[in-house]
């Protein structure tokens, strides 16, 4: 038995469990270098773990950390397709590192240190988003309040982002106050391919989309910090008022992302959102809503507000339109009936509660004093008043 289990050794233990495959450690130990070569900006020693291509794309990038935890190795011959949780933080913007799967393919060769794998390639796991530097090499631009990253974009076009996001941010927290974080996270890629690559779906999803702000709803104060991703195609074709409306608008959801949780209706969300967007404008109500200016005009004022499912990207422009600008008008009219410090109150105390049902109710009582019915019919006579 003893002679046995010697024999079988190098395949398994004694004990009928396999032996560990020494590959996984050793594969572990040449990404930790490549990790620290990484932050270190040692581009030599970056280098010698494998492909340079990471090392470039993201020479511009403020990184806090990068760190790698191999979570499953299949090796074929002199290769490994190796899965991976890749951990980084951007600095003075994420308190808590964001974490994205990926797939490497490391080959052995020995090397002056005898450790004997180096990077081929470097991807997104299978139906992970992709990341900014998977589409080119990135460019950073600091802001006062902002700091804008963007793949295949020009410098100069990055400032003027920063500049619009530096101006978003105090306008705020003006309206929503103090409390959250007051910096913005813009990722800009080349195109509306690059956007939808960011949010891993199809780019038709995002098509006419100027921007949207990715994060978790209700995220505690360490969570990363939430990333406002821009469709260049759909941002192009905007005025100045318009690019600012919605860099402001996607800087509110940031702002109130701590208090937006599944409790709040997205008309409430977004509504909030395009009322601070459009704050201090000097726009008519007609001007912001035509789309619902049209339907009201026409004697078509709708019996509800919003629903959740009237917001969904795929459907119809003018749908999708309505259902923003009914948001906008419902919060632009608490904010003209029971003040702006109220409809701030309101939107905490909707998200504070512990499920979407009864919080609309509970809140419009207690803040408003009102009923969801008696709300909806005054909501109803605004629209009529503001834009018939």
């Amino acid at each position: 038995m003893v002679l046995l289990c010697l024999m079988l050794v190098s395949l398994v233990a004694c004990g009928g469990r396999p032996a560990a495959d020494p590959a996984r450690a050793e594969v572990q130990r040449v990404l930790d270098r490549r990790a620290d070569a990484l932050l270190d900006h040692d581009e030599n020693a970056y280098r010698r773990t494998g492909a340079g291509t990471g090392f470039d794309r993201l020479r511009a990038v403020p990184l806090a950390g990068w760190s790698y935890r191999v979570t499953g190795l299949r090796r074929s011959g002199d290769t490994a397709t190796v899965d991976v949780e890749l951990r980084y933080r951007l600095r003075g913007y994420d308190r808590s590192p964001v974490t994205v799967g990926r797939t490497l393919r490391l080959s052995r060769t020995r090397d002056e240190d005898g450790r004997g794998w180096r990077v081929d390639s470097d991807r997104p796991a299978h139906k992970a988003a992709r990341q900014l530097w998977d589409q080119g090499a990135v460019t950073a631009v600091r802001g006062r309040d902002s700091l804008v990253l963007g793949a295949g974009q020009p410098r100069e076009a990055l400032r003027r982002y920063a500049d619009l996001a530096d101006r978003a941010v105090p306008a705020v927290s003006r309206a929503w106050g103090a409390g959250w974080a007051r910096q913005v996270v813009v990722l800009v890629p080349e195109s509306l391919e690059g956007m939808a690559g960011l949010l891993g779906s199809p780019a038709s999803s995002y098509r006419g989309i100027a921007a949207v702000t990715t994060g978790r709803t209700g995220a505690p104060a360490d969570a990363p910090a939430d990333r406002i991703v821009v469709n260049p195609d759909a941002y192009g074709l905007l005025g100045g008022l318009g690019r600012q409306v919605v860099l402001t608008h996607e800087t509110t959801h940031v702002a109130t992302r701590a208090h937006t949780t599944p409790a709040t209706p997205l008309w409430l969300s977004e509504g909030y959102a395009d009322w601070v967007g459009h704050r201090g404008s000097g726009r008519a109500p007609s001007d912001i809503a035509p789309e619902l200016a049209r339907a009201v005009r026409a004697g078509r004022v709708p019996e509800a507000l919003p629903g959740d499912g009237e917001f969904g990207f795929t459907g119809a422009a003018d749908g999708l339109a309505r259902a923003y600008e009914g948001g906008w008008a419902a919060c632009r009219m608490i904010a003209d009936r029971w003040g702006e410090e109220r409809l701030g109150a309101f939107y905490r105390a909707v998200g504070a509660h512990e499920e979407r049902q009864g919080a609309v109710e509970e809140a419009m009582r207690t803040v408003l004093g009102t009923t969801p019915e008696a709300f909806t019919e005054r909501w109803r006579e605004y629209l009529r008043a503001r834009l018939g």
